[in-house]
């Protein structure tokens, strides 16, 4: 406990620059900080602080021993908070920023608002790139590998990209066999809101052979409203298989060129890494974990 008392002073002293304004924030003096850095320093053999009579600031040393400090203490932080909250009901309001697939998220989400009615949620339904730290969020769902390393990550589940029409459009327009048939059809095409650019179909590339051009008489920022149009024999669509499932199932839509796609995505749900993972925050990880592709969950 005393390594953890000393781990404390040692960020107080970091984050505020000041041995009196750290000793303020503790409640105890500056001389006790001061000689807490020092036995800290004298235990792991290297300098923490760069000392003078007008400030204080972080070694090389310093800074790389910050960082581990705060991940310490935020972890026994998180651990007495578990035990508090243990028995406790979770309660409170998540915010949280989803992509625009509702037809998959929102029957999950309504069944996490029965299960936890105590629960507020503050839904975000965009596709952009949130900022989840600096935006406030406490979890976000995304498609694509996580790449900030100041986020947590769970893996949802995987989905694929795949081609639909209608039967009755294929009947009236033809069945395309290869990808360069898709030139002479009506191809919904999905836009991303954030770039402007047309997302790209999955088309299996074959060397010497030319991708074909693809005519879009509807170009749409949501894949909802592709799925509209598909339905109503407008056009091909490129849309994800867990959009598409039941509609092909019950013959409404039909896949084509599947052995010409080459696609795989996944769902991941995120949140910072620094923040205390609340009872209210675990439980929505949870649910979500085990409700969205329920045939993939280990």
């Amino acid at each position: 406990m005393d390594s953890l008392s000393g781990l404390s002073v040692f960020v107080q002293v970091a984050e505020t620059r000041s041995f009196t304004a750290a000793g303020r924030v503790l409640g105890v003096s500056s001389s006790a900080v001061g000689k807490s850095i020092a036995r800290m320093e004298e235990r792991l053999g290297v300098r923490l602080f760069h000392r003078s009579t007008r400030s204080v600031t972080l070694t090389g040393e310093g800074a790389l021993f910050l960082e581990r400090s705060r991940r310490i203490l935020a972890e026994v932080e998180a651990a007495e908070q578990e035990l508090t909250e243990a028995g406790a009901t979770p309660r409170g309001t998540l915010r949280i920023s989803l992509p625009q697939v509702r037809g998959l998220l929102m029957p999950v989400l309504s069944d996490f608002m029965r299960a936890y009615p105590d629960i507020e949620l503050d839904v975000d339904f965009s596709d952009r790139m949130v900022d989840v730290i600096e935006e406030g969020f406490d979890a976000v769902i995304r498609t694509g590998k996580p790449e900030d390393s100041r986020l947590m990550a769970r893996h949802l589940g995987h989905y694929q990209l795949v081609l639909v029409a209608s039967p009755g459009y294929l009947a009236q327009y033809g069945t395309p066999q290869h990808p360069q048939d898709l030139s002479d059809h009506a191809c919904l095409r999905h836009k991303f809101c954030a770039t402007g650019k047309l997302e790209p179909w999955p088309l299996r590339h074959v060397p010497g052979v030319a991708e074909p051009v693809l005519r879009a008489p509807l170009i749409s920022t949501t894949i909802e409203s592709l799925n509209y149009v598909v339905h109503e024999g407008l056009g091909i669509a490129c849309l994800p298989d867990f959009m598409v499932k039941e509609a092909v199932r019950q013959g409404r839509l039909q896949r084509v060129l599947d052995e010409h796609l080459v696609h795989r995505g996944s769902f991941w749900m995120l949140w910072p890494s620094s923040r205390f993972a609340s009872a209210k925050l675990r439980v929505f990880i949870d649910h979500m974990s085990a409700g969205l592709f329920p045939a993939q969950a280990v």
